[in-house]
């Protein structure tokens, strides 16, 4: 990066940059000359990415997608957006609908209404309005709204997303540090396709530089695709665990979700998130998570952007070493 191309001025307006995927495609952007606004409902939670960017670069400002009028002021002047913001776990006035479907809608209209056309909206693999999953709807809805009233906007549906600071293979590296058991909800069958959150970044930075076809879903995914499983097995040997892998039908799995999200509710923040699950959680796992062969025939995915997407048995272990007894200092030959 060069100051040359921090002064040609191009201003990107980043919903949702402040979180795990945020992170790096804020780095992303400022690597390849953006200034960049992240928008965040807490600006202060977004500090941390200044040091990313040159002086100046990079700041952050505050939005909330429930609120159109600071979808607007958080737009001017921008030449690009991109739109982040998802949930997992619905807390308070931040739903499903609210922030996935209604959210993406009302930045949709404010993006249109700001005279942009440079709009790449992160979605997900499995987004279906029929979905049994109130995520997986949600997230077609967003979709819907953003065809509907962006019709140039680019769509990524990403898979499973690891990286150091991922809320997947953290979190059951976690779980097997402190339970004897770990759950293989529908027996592990479910397929999944990990990508790298840096491969993300960069196919957002190629997108916003005109890479990418406009109107169009591209489906990303890594360079394996393992089932459940499979990849749980990944993570107990990569951390030297040795845990009972025990297999739960889909109705029993929603009974223990719905007892891990009463003693949540009821814990006052004391129940280990680690242990977290809810009933949609648990939906989504019926549904393989891969790329589909559409999306691939057709030119829809990372290799779209020349991207050859890293591998999470490569990447993974790295991170994961830290929940090893003795941690990333483990005397690997005295226990061959």
């Amino acid at each position: 990066m060069t100051n040359a191309l921090v002064k040609t001025g191009r201003l990107v307006t980043v919903f949702g940059g402040s979180g795990f995927i945020g992170r790096h495609v804020v780095r992303a952007l400022a690597r390849d000359g953006w200034r960049v606004r992240v928008a965040a409902r807490r600006p202060d939670l977004a500090f941390h990415l200044q040091p990313a960017g040159q002086v100046g670069q990079i700041h952050a400002v505050q939005a909330n997608l429930r609120y159109p009028q600071s979808l607007a002021l958080a737009l001017r002047n921008a030449d690009a957006v991109v739109n982040l913001v998802g949930i997992m776990n619905p807390i308070g006035k931040q739903q499903f609908s609210s922030i996935q479907a209604e959210g993406a809608r009302a930045l949709a209209t404010a993006t249109r209404e700001a005279g942009i056309h440079n709009f790449v909206h992160i979605s997900a693999i499995g987004a279906n309005p029929n979905s049994s999953s109130v995520y997986a709807r949600t997230k077609a809805q967003g979709e819907a709204a953003i065809h509907e009233i962006l019709p140039e906007g680019i769509i990524f549906r990403p898979s499973i997303v690891f990286g150091p600071e991922d809320n997947f293979f953290n979190r059951f590296a976690a779980m097997a540090r402190v339970s004897p058991a770990l759950p293989l909800i529908g027996g592990g069958k479910t397929k999944l396709q990990p990508v790298f959150v840096g491969d993300v970044a960069k196919a957002v930075t190629a997108a916003l530089g005109g890479a990418a076809k406009a109107g169009t879903t591209y489906e990303l995914g890594g360079p394996e695709i393992r089932s459940l499983r499979q990849i749980l097995e990944f993570i107990l040997a990569t951390t030297e665990r040795q845990r009972l892998l025990v297999p739960l039908p889909f109705p029993i799995a929603k009974l223990l979700a719905l007892g891990t999200e009463l003693a949540e509710s009821l814990s006052f923040g004391l129940f280990p998130s680690v242990f977290s699950l809810t009933r949609d959680q648990v939906e989504l796992l019926r549904y393989d998570n891969v790329v589909s062969e559409l999306a691939k025939n057709e030119g829809r995915s990372l290799a779209a952007f020349g991207i050859v997407p890293e591998s999470f048995e490569t990447l993974a272990p790295p991170y994961l070493y830290r929940f090893r007894k003795a941690g990333q200092f483990t005397d690997q030959s005295r226990m061959a």
